[in-house]
């Protein structure tokens, strides 16, 4: 089930917009509530945010979503930025930092000969974290250069090299070659290009790429 939709999107903006507190609370109630429930549920899973100072998930989830209420005034739609993911990054940065946090405390209480396998647990939260951040702003990236192919590449064979490369970037989850070689091959049998204009628009892909993730770093969300 999709929780997480349009409608939700535009829950948000209409939320933001009225004045009303009667209307707001209403609003949130019934199409931003279950969500945000949703979301921050799905992130302590994915993430495994376990260390916690309260007694339950939920409990956790609470604190999470309050924070994203508190917080929900600031998205602004006309940035780029879509709810889900706006939210979502502030949603897993609260988590991490709340996380680290606890984590640290737990290390002044448990036994020595645990701190090993949490010393590990923890190297692999980083690592899912940072993977997982790669891999959101990725598909951001990717309908950004999408949605702007003419605009980047205004020639139209530039243009489809572009897309070629973008749809390795659209199937890397599926892709079992890694080999810079054999990219190239895959992409020529896409299109018929040779080598060196697969290179020059690859660079250019690759400097917006470089440009667009440090506002993202900083932002959470794609400038337009």
């Amino acid at each position: 089930m999709v929780y997480f939709t349009q409608d939700t999107e535009d829950a948000i903006v209409k939320y933001n917009n009225e004045l009303d507190p009667v209307i707001k609370s209403k609003i949130y109630e019934r199409k931003i509530h279950y969500p945000f429930f949703k979301l921050t549920e799905n992130i302590v899973h994915t993430f495994k945010f376990y260390y916690t100072e309260v007694e339950n998930i939920e409990d956790l989830q609470h604190e999470v979503i309050t924070f994203l209420l508190s917080k929900i005034h600031l998205f602004d739609p006309s940035k780029g930025a879509k709810a889900y993911s706006y939210f979502g990054t502030i949603a897993k940065r609260y988590l991490i930092l709340s996380n680290q946090k606890n984590y640290k405390k737990r290390l002044d209480t448990i036994p020595v000969e645990e701190i090993y396998e949490d010393e590990n647990y923890s190297y692999e939260l980083e690592e899912n974290n940072t993977n997982n951040k790669i891999s959101d702003f990725m598909d951001l990236y990717v309908e950004f250069c999408t949605k702007n192919i003419f605009n980047i590449f205004p020639k139209e064979a530039d243009a489809r090299v572009a897309d070629a490369i973008l749809e390795l970037f659209r199937k890397r989850e599926h892709l079992t070659i890694f080999n810079k070689k054999a990219l190239y091959i895959y992409i020529r049998e896409q299109i018929d290009v040779k080598t060196p204009k697969i290179t020059k628009v690859a660079n250019h892909l690759y400097k917006l790429y470089k440009s667009h993730y440090l506002f993202y770093e900083e932002n959470g969300y794609i400038k337009i």
